[in-house]
């Protein structure tokens, strides 16, 4: 399971999206959020469907990795959906179910808000599965830069995102092992009921938080190491190029944003 988790992994390909400015990534995900929830009925939901289908296939990131990645979310789009289905009472009455009652409203409430969170979190995947840490901490880097005229210190907030992405993969890795080093000591993690299991996951968090603080020792030394003393006067060996491709994505973007206000109801 720690092994199909897509958050904060990056997988080196050669594509449209990887090469995209992360400038223009992160705006086209800031607008899409934004812009997924002018959707509210079969025909707006079906053109972000194609619309998202269209930007994975771009992507060439193999739609199975994605399918078994976004496995540990589905639970919580479920609940969603039945939270919806069972306490929304709005529409035609189509089942009595014990104490509660099914509405078609509800119903249908439910498969759009579930649907608006899985694009959601499709898109906002394919930023660290096509941007290289180091890249996104650039682009986040020069977006905010204007508030640095007001003492905020974007170059440390840039880094520390980077960095939490960068450390989520290996934090998973290192959880993994650990539960493999228990079970091969006898520890029952799949069985049992449930307040058993919350149990047998408590001896993992102390060695997890031991090797977490570690980790990050080890980073701070060798940050010091190197003479790092934040972004101030620090050159770039990486210059951000904005290129055509990053214009027509916000303008395809900005279409879509057209199409589903013309659409909606």
């Amino acid at each position: 399971m720690m092994e199909k988790i897509i958050l904060g992994r990056y997988l080196p390909a050669d594509s449209v999206i990887h090469r995209m400015d992360p400038r223009a990534k992160l705006m086209f995900i800031f607008g899409f959020v934004l812009i997924v929830f002018l959707a509210n009925n079969v025909a707006t939901y079906a053109l972000l469907g194609a619309f998202t289908l269209f930007v994975v296939f771009l992507s060439k990131v193999k739609p199975q990795f994605l399918i078994a990645g976004l496995k540990p979310v589905i639970i919580l789009i479920l609940f969603t959906f039945f939270l919806h289905v069972f306490f929304t009472k709005e529409g035609e009455l189509l089942a009595e179910i014990g104490f509660f009652t099914i509405y078609k409203g509800g119903v249908i409430k439910g498969i759009f808000i579930s649907l608006r969170f899985f694009l959601l979190i499709l898109v906002t995947s394919l930023l660290t599965l096509t941007t290289p840490p180091i890249s996104v901490t650039d682009g986040i880097e020069a977006l905010f830069g204007p508030l640095k005229k007001i003492k905020v210190p974007v170059h440390e907030l840039a880094l520390m995102m980077s960095i939490s992405l960068r450390f989520i993969p290996t934090l998973l890795d290192e959880t993994d092992k650990i539960m493999k080093a228990q079970m091969a000591r006898g520890a029952d993690f799949a069985s049992g009921p449930i307040l058993e299991r919350v149990k047998a996951v408590i001896p993992l968090l102390i060695p997890l938080f031991v090797s977490a603080f570690k980790r990050a020792e080890e980073l701070a030394v060798a940050m010091e190491a190197r003479g790092y003393k934040g972004g101030e006067g620090r050159t770039k060996y990486r210059i951000l190029a904005w290129k055509s491709r990053d214009t027509v994505s916000l303008v395809l973007l900005a279409v879509l944003a057209a199409a589903l206000l013309v659409l909606r109801s």
